[in-house]
């Protein structure tokens, strides 16, 4: 095991900040509009894009480890970072049981908020979401297949991040709800200056992530954080690499100013709504078959689809969760829904073009 996840003080910082440690490895931590929702608040953005109830959400990640040293991730630069798997590896069904089990725990606190909202919270006792994006670089675990097939067994519903700096696990990856690269920089020398990358071929491993992202035939996302006056710059690069990933969603979202990114960047660094909105219409500009569809005010994000998800006028960009456990194919169950047939037919037309 890598020593800064042995090491006690480390722990004892991510306890203060709410983490909660799942095996030797994986980490849990309450999103802040998992809370929201259940103060009766609002819930986040991918409510608004695709219908994920944020009180039903289960924040975590399966490594805390990571390539890369960001600037704008609020991560600490104590964290543990490799270009390499150094952990002993623990069981999937085990990393599940301890992340719901310390989810709940988490949310116990809730119970005896005055204005709770009741049915919010018996919903939150059963998750149906699972974002692989807190921290680190969940698609290096090992057994990452393993753990998504037993999330899509237990009806929940799998929303993973990566960096691009693993394509070949990008290749490997079974399906998955909805697949998300992040897409700091147009460039290869703002990449590495924004991301810090301890790969060496970085830029290679980002371009060849992108060319396997579009051969997948599942729901596929490039994530922009927007840092102003940092990468917000030659928008028809970025339109260029996002034709290359041929993605049928991109999110435009702010940099937002807080935990210990504050120690490299500005407030200022920080995007209005607006200017997210403005930037986003630039990379549109050079984009051919995707238009906005929405924007989330509250998290500064702004929402680009291919035109197909447009029928009769309408937008169709959420996700049939009630079919989860059929939605993907998977070595056991095979392609026995219909909209799974119909999705991958589209897709491999799409990748033709």
């Amino acid at each position: 095991m890598l020593k800064q996840l042995s090491d006690k003080k480390y722990k004892d910082t991510l306890e203060k900040q709410q983490y909660r440690i799942a095996g030797s490895h994986s980490a849990v931590k309450i999103c802040g509009w998992t809370k929201s929702m259940l103060r009766d608040e609002g819930g986040c953005y991918k409510l608004k894009f695709y219908g994920i109830m944020s009180n039903q959400c289960l924040q975590m990640t399966t490594s805390m480890s990571c390539a890369n040293r960001c600037e704008f991730c609020w991560r600490g630069y104590k964290a543990p970072v490799s270009k390499d798997w150094k952990w002993a590896v623990d069981d999937p069904e085990e990393i599940i049981e301890q992340s719901i089990a310390a989810h709940h725990k988490l949310l116990i606190g809730f119970k005896g908020f005055e204005r709770l909202n009741k049915k919010a919270y018996e919903q939150s006792l059963e998750v149906k979401h699972v974002a692989l994006s807190l921290t680190g670089e969940p698609i290096i675990y090992p057994k990452i297949n393993e753990i998504i097939d037993l999330f899509h067994k237990r009806g929940i519903s799998t929303f993973l991040v990566t960096n691009a700096q693993y394509p070949e696990e990008i290749k490997k990856l079974r399906p998955i709800t909805q697949l998300y690269i992040s897409m700091d920089a147009p460039n290869k020398k703002l990449l590495k200056k924004i991301d810090k990358p301890l790969f060496k071929d970085f830029w290679e491993r980002f371009n060849k992530s992108l060319e396997y992202m579009a051969k997948r035939n599942d729901r596929t996302c490039i994530r922009i954080t927007v840092i102003k006056g940092k990468n917000d710059v030659e928008p028809e690069n970025y339109a260029h690499l996002i034709e290359k990933a041929n993605t049928y969603f991109i999110e435009v979202k702010a940099y937002m100013h807080v935990g210990e990114s504050r120690e490299r960047l500005k407030e200022d660094n920080m995007p209005t709504h607006e200017e997210v909105v403005e930037f986003s219409k630039e990379i549109n500009k050079h984009l051919k078959n995707y238009e906005i569809v929405s924007e989330h005010i509250p998290s500064r994000v702004v929402l680009l689809a291919k035109k197909k998800f447009k029928k009769n006028g309408k937008w169709h960009t959420w996700i049939n969760f009630k079919d989860t456990s059929k939605l993907l194919p998977t070595p056991t169950t095979g392609l026995s829904n219909k909209g799974t047939k119909d999705l991958i037919r589209q897709r491999k037309q799409d990748n033709k073009k």
